[in-house]
């Protein structure tokens, strides 16, 4: 269970994405790609996230490839996500193969640090509604992974999250992908 580092390559996976059809990243070679390894379908937190990068969408250009992995059934994923309406692609990992040949850790005890960091996030899924609906301690323990990914298809950056709300700054997304 290698993490990924600047200057290795890309993940490589095809897995069902929420349109019905595969998604193969290396299709994507010659174009930025931010990927994120998010935790399961019902996560509070990654669903937090998910809308927040949908209401700031917008600040992406048009042209922005990004492409969320969900440790989940697709049928799952795409239950959950109807009420978000992603303009990007999310995908399901259903045998979590891609997230251990990238380096997910797991850590139940960091996972939950999560609400005493940040009370007002885990204030805001519940106000959202966003409730876990799973009692795996294996689906729960995982901590997601931010990446940035260049047009050689090679690791620009790697953000392994301390806990469940330590992601890479959405502002640093948008800047990569407008090319800074």
């Amino acid at each position: 269970m290698t993490r990924l580092k600047v200057g290795d390559a890309a993940p490589q996976f095809n897995l069902p994405s929420l349109d019905g059809s595969s998604l193969d990243l290396a299709s994507f070679k010659g174009k930025r790609v931010i990927l994120t390894f998010f935790r399961f379908d019902s996560c509070p937190f990654c669903n937090l996230r998910i809308h927040r990068l949908v209401k700031r969408w917008n600040e992406f250009p048009e042209d922005t490839v990004m492409v969320g992995i969900f440790d989940a059934k697709i049928s799952a994923l795409q239950k959950r996500m109807k009420k978000h309406e992603v303009p990007f692609h999310l995908v399901a990992d259903e045998t979590y193969e891609t997230f251990l040949n990238s380096g997910v850790q797991k850590s139940f005890f960091r996972v939950m640090l999560a609400p005493l960091k940040a009370p007002i996030t885990f204030l805001e899924t519940l106000f959202r509604g966003y409730v876990p609906m799973t009692l795996s301690i294996a689906k729960l323990s995982t901590l997601p992974v931010d990446v940035l990914i260049d047009e050689e298809g090679k690791v620009v950056e790697a953000h392994y999250c301390k806990d469940t709300v330590d992601h890479m700054p959405i502002e640093k997304m948008i800047s990569f992908a407008q090319g800074n």
